[in-house]
Order: structure tokens, then C-alpha cells, then sequence
């Protein structure tokens, strides 16, 4: 399921026009984004967690040469699902 898709669902689940449910979805996805962005977590009951995660700086190695570098820290959005999505 794609965007679109998606928009259309929620659209035919609530009674809203596409454009509505299209402004809702893109607002639940905003919401979330800005809130990862800021560390935040977000829980969402029966769904699952979105939160920041960090990974540590390292070593690493360039494929082509053997040659050692340094790899920064990165800090990335990442998803845990809930046990009750898990069981679906």
C-alpha cells in the first residue's frame, strides 16, 4: 500500500473526501517526523513506538582499497511494532 492508497482507505473508513483524509494523512506523518526529529517518542497504543535511534561512531573499511575510515555518528528514525501488530 502506497500513499495514495493509503489516503483513499482512510478516506472510504471515515466518510472524509480524499482531499480531507489526504491533508489528515499527511499530517499524521508531519506530526510523527517533526516529533522523531525533535527525539521525541511516539507511542502509538496497538501500533507500535517511533523513536530516534543513534548509532555510535566506528571504524570502518573502504571495500575498494583496505583503507581504514572514520565512519561518524548518524542518528536515523527507526520503528518498533507492537505486540498486537506483531500477532496480526
Amino acid at each position: 500500500m502506497n500513499k495514495g492508497e493509503l489516503t483513499k482507505a482512510v478516506a472510504a473508513e471515515s466518510g472524509l473526501s480524499q482531499s480531507d483524509a489526504g491533508k489528515a494523512v499527511d499530517a499524521v506523518f508531519d506530526a510523527i517526523a517533526g516529533a522523531v526529529k525533535d527525539r521525541q517518542q511516539v507511542a502509538i497504543a496497538g501500533f507500535g513506538t517511533f523513536s530516534a535511534k543513534t548509532r555510535n561512531a566506528r571504524t570502518g573499511r573502504n571495500p575498494a582499497t583496505g583503507e581504514e575510515i572514520k565512519i561518524p555518528e548518524k542518528t536515523s528514525a527507526a520503528f518498533k511494532p507492537a505486540s498486537a501488530l506483531k500477532d496480526l
